[in-house]
């Protein structure tokens, strides 16, 4: 529009329209339901939108300021076209916005998303005044510009025009999003020179910032010196010590605030969730459910705490809030779903994972979505429908990002479909224009490994392009394991003894390795070598979630209240197995011990422990889903199908690399993993 209205400077202007015409041609655009101002403001910003075209349709020609309300009733209500026909009706009448008037224009514009037309209008204005360029930084604060916010608040520094409490915050918040601490501490600076240390917006602002640049000592000594403070001003520091892991301090913080809203509750929520407290962020969602909490949970909350489900596997607390999303109508929130997609993946339940993905509208299902199935169907092991959800992406017009193959390449390494996954690696850049990153280059270590193409896997590391990391050598470790490849092993354990050297998983993995083989004198040198050095295993354990409660279970682990039940069931359990063909795997007993003391030491293994408790306490129709904390044990993965077929029961268990759904005697993973 302002392109045209430029083009046009050198020819004469066609005369003004009639002011009825004028207000025939405007009134089609406006929303009867929209008409009124919807925050209260002193008149003339009350009136109705007919009642503010007037000025300007009465008199010829209109008083010049009689624009301003017009565009200060438009901004942010997106009537972009119509504020277009107000600019041009200003125009054909010869008259020029002064700083004020431009400083509405560029809100407007801005607000309605044509930046292109505010930076014009602003660049015009021959006498700036502070108001204009408060109005500007906004502009580009709030359309994701804060490398152009800070060179325009330089430029209106250079101009000696004072910034006040409506400039500095959004400069603070530009400072912060690039991380530019030097100029942050300037416009502190010069907070201070005018005076406005005290504001309660520029005093929020600057702990804001401090906390995104890690300066929380700073944070802190800005909420001290206040003395109103806002509870925005309380939520940035909750949230400033959540993010250093200061739990004690933000929960005192949060006792101690004189009220509290939805962002205070959800940023301890967040906290708890990112600082791996699962409980203590359920719990705290669980007092927001009470009938005498002033603040219920919003979809922002409900997104905070779904990832607290999946990391403690609490399937049922999962779908309880499912339920409670149900209730308060955010079953159609595309963004509250996919967390739900998310959750109920991690918590083994594929099937409400898919229900939600395709509650989604299909013009809703945005790149997160998509990406969010895709991983589901991977860590599930269901290769072949990540592959046939990202075809289904690509058909729709959603274009792949780095996360997509991440995904992808790992659903195909998890099912053995080598060819496709590395078909999708080597499209990434040609096809998608997706740089490969480490990640991408472990997952092909994987996928070749996994299919026993050691040799092949260990000549693509050397053709990388990086320096390889932890990720790549564990993926060929581990996948040595399987192939009984010891001299690869040892190449790829030295590497990582050096890349990670307090990590006992990748000795222990070599150990067991010798102790298969019977290399005893080098089992021995590497447990002596980890004692030496002080490097602790982390112990393997097994949890599993029964009416709400999680129960956890260690090795050999006695502290149960019905640890008598469940030992009198394993007991009695491998009588009943190798009737129906089980053979015990004593590999896994990486001891020197007899054969019988190899057998007694594989039934107390951690996630034997928790499916018999899960068998003494749910009804038949219940899945029983466990998670451990490391990769299951081979011959437990074997005992497993034999319990779900005599017992005629779905297990699910979760480990560190992916999920095995057991039912009849089979397991998802077909026994590749």
């Amino acid at each position: 529009m302002l392109r045209a209205l430029r083009s046009s400077s050198t020819t004469i202007l066609p005369e003004p329209p009639q002011p009825q015409a004028f207000l025939s041609t405007i009134h089609p655009h406006i929303d009867p339901s929209q008409t009124k101002c919807t925050t209260p403001k002193p008149f003339p910003y009350t009136s109705t939108l007919p009642t503010l075209l007037q000025p300007i349709s009465d008199q010829n020609p209109p008083p010049h300021l009689s624009y301003a309300p017009l565009f200060q009733f438009l901004t942010g209500q997106n009537f972009l076209k119509l504020g277009q026909q107000i600019h041009a009706h200003m125009t054909l009448h010869g008259l020029q916005p002064n700083a004020f008037l431009g400083a509405k224009m560029v809100a407007m514009y801005a607000s309605s998303g044509d930046l292109e037309s505010a930076v014009t209008v602003f660049r015009k204005i021959k006498d700036p005044t502070s108001l204009l360029y408060n109005s500007i930084i906004r502009a580009y604060t709030n359309n994701g510009y804060p490398l152009k916010t800070i060179d325009i608040y330089r430029e209106m520094h250079s101009l000696r025009l004072k910034g006040d409490n409506f400039t500095f915050p959004f400069v603070l918040k530009s400072c912060a999003n690039v991380l530019d601490v030097w100029m942050g501490e300037c416009v502190h600076g010069q907070s201070l020179r005018f005076g406005l240390e005290l504001d309660a917006y520029v005093g929020t602002s600057l702990i804001d910032f401090y906390v995104k640049v890690g300066e929380l000592r700073d944070a802190n000594k800005v909420f001290d010196l206040m003395t109103v403070r806002a509870v925005s001003s309380w939520n940035a520091l909750i949230a400033g010590y959540m993010k250093e892991g200061e739990i004690r301090v933000a929960e005192d913080l949060f006792r101690g605030m004189p009220c509290r809203n939805i962002v205070s509750w959800t940023s301890m929520i967040s906290g708890y969730t990112q600082n791996g407290l699962a409980e203590e962020a359920l719990s705290l969602f669980d007092e927001m459910l009470k009938e005498d909490s002033e603040v219920k949970p919003n979809w922002v909350t409900i997104m905070s705490v779904l990832p607290a489900c999946a990391h403690s596997a609490s399937f049922e607390r999962g779908r309880r809030i499912n339920e409670y999303v149900n209730r308060i109508g955010l079953e159609s929130n595309p963004s509250v779903q996919t967390a739900l997609i998310a959750m109920y993946a991690k918590c083994g339940s594929l099937v409400n994972a898919r229900c939600c993905f395709d509650r989604i509208l299909e013009n809703e299902k945005n790149l997160c979505a998509w990406n969010t199935m895709i991983t589901a169907y991977a860590s599930h092991g269901q290769g072949l429908e990540s592959v046939s959800t990202f075809e289904n992406m690509v058909r729709a017009g959603v274009y792949p990002d780095a996360i997509t193959f991440t995904g992808l390449l790992s659903g195909c390494s998890h099912s053995g479909i080598v060819e496709f996954g590395l078909r999708y690696f080597n499209s990434m850049q040609t096809k998608y224009c997706v740089e490969p990153r480490h990640e991408h280059y472990a997952c092909v270590v994987d996928l070749l490994a996994r299919a026993g193409r050691l040799v092949e896997a260990k000549e693509f590391i050397k053709k990388i392009p990086m320096q390889p990391g932890p990720s790549i050598w564990g993926a060929l470790l581990a996948a040595c394991r399987k192939s009984r490849n010891l001299e690869i092993a040892e190449i790829a354990a030295k590497e990582l003894f050096v890349l990670e050297p307090e990590n006992s998983c990748n000795y222990i993995l070599l150990s067991n390795m010798y102790a298969e083989a019977g290399m005893w004198k080098e089992v021995d040198k590497l447990r002596a070598r980890l004692k030496c050095e002080g490097i602790k295993k982390n112990p393997g354990c097994s949890w599993i979630e029964i009416k709400g409660k999680a129960h956890l279970f260690l090795s050999g682990d006695l502290s149960h209240p019905q640890s008598k039940e469940i030992y009198n069931l394993l007991e009695a359990l491998p009588e009943k197995i190798k009737a129906a063909g089980y053979i015990p795997n004593t590999s896994f007993v990486l001891h020197d011990i007899s054969e019988e003391e190899k057998e007694q030491n594989l039934i107390i293994h951690s996630e034997k422990l928790a499916i018999a408790f899960g068998l003494l306490n749910t009804n038949p129709e219940v899945v029983i889903r466990i998670t451990k904390n490391l990769q299951i044990c081979g011959d437990c993965h074997t005992v497993i199908k034999f319990i779900s077929k005599i017992y005629e029961r779905e297990i699910v268990a979760r480990d560190v690399n992916r999920f095995h759904h057991f039912r009849d005697g089979a397991c998802s993973c077909g026994d590749y993993w």
